[in-house]
């Protein structure tokens, strides 16, 4: 199994037509998502063009966009001297950023982004294992987290869980758990 982080942050898709970045959407209700392009092209994180001689002509990427626990506290620090109102939490934090009628305020704010999975793709032969494709993606330059393993049984993933809990705190954004794939 591959053992990886589960991100607290927004849930998005990233389809890119022949290596640029033609669409970006958020999860919605699960079928119909909303078109936040404009809002995540001003993502540093996000590469507007994948890297690479020969990109897929179809690759739709899954991953997560998210604010860390220091940009979030210097926001909320800005808001505070400001005299504004504070944020509640990073997660929501970031999900309203993106879903910004004008792309401007989006820019405006700290958000990153992690790439843990692929939608559709055409003309591009699928890495035999996650390990394998979140290195392809890397590849590719989008993000991914390196704080992921190969476990082999229970004992293993459980191991994992136990590391993660005792350090989750510390971790630099927030996570909702781990997850097995």
């Amino acid at each position: 199994y591959m053992a990886e982080l589960k991100f607290d942050g927004l849930a998005i898709s990233l389809r890119y037509e022949h290596g640029l970045l033609a669409l970006a959407a958020t999860r919605g209700d699960g079928e119909v998502g909303e078109d936040v392009t404009a809002n995540v092209r001003t993502i540093r994180a996000i590469p507007v063009r994948l890297r690479g001689d020969a990109p897929p002509p179809v690759l739709e990427v899954r991953g997560e966009i998210y604010m860390t626990r220091e940009d979030f506290a210097e926001l909320n620090a800005r808001q505070e001297a400001a005299g504004l109102r504070l944020y509640v939490n990073p997660r929501n934090t970031a999900a309203g950023a993106v879903r910004q009628l004008d792309p401007a305020m989006t820019a405006q704010r700290p958000l990153h982004f992690f790439a843990y999975g692929i939608g559709e793709t055409e003309g591009w032969t699928l890495p035999a294992t996650q390990s394998a494709l979140l290195d392809a993606l890397s590849a590719f330059g989008l993000p991914v987290n390196g704080d992921r393993e190969i476990a082999r049984g229970g004992e293993a993933l459980a191991g994992y869980y136990e590391a993660v809990e005792a350090r989750r705190d510390e971790l630099p954004f927030e996570i909702d758990g781990v997850v097995y794939k």
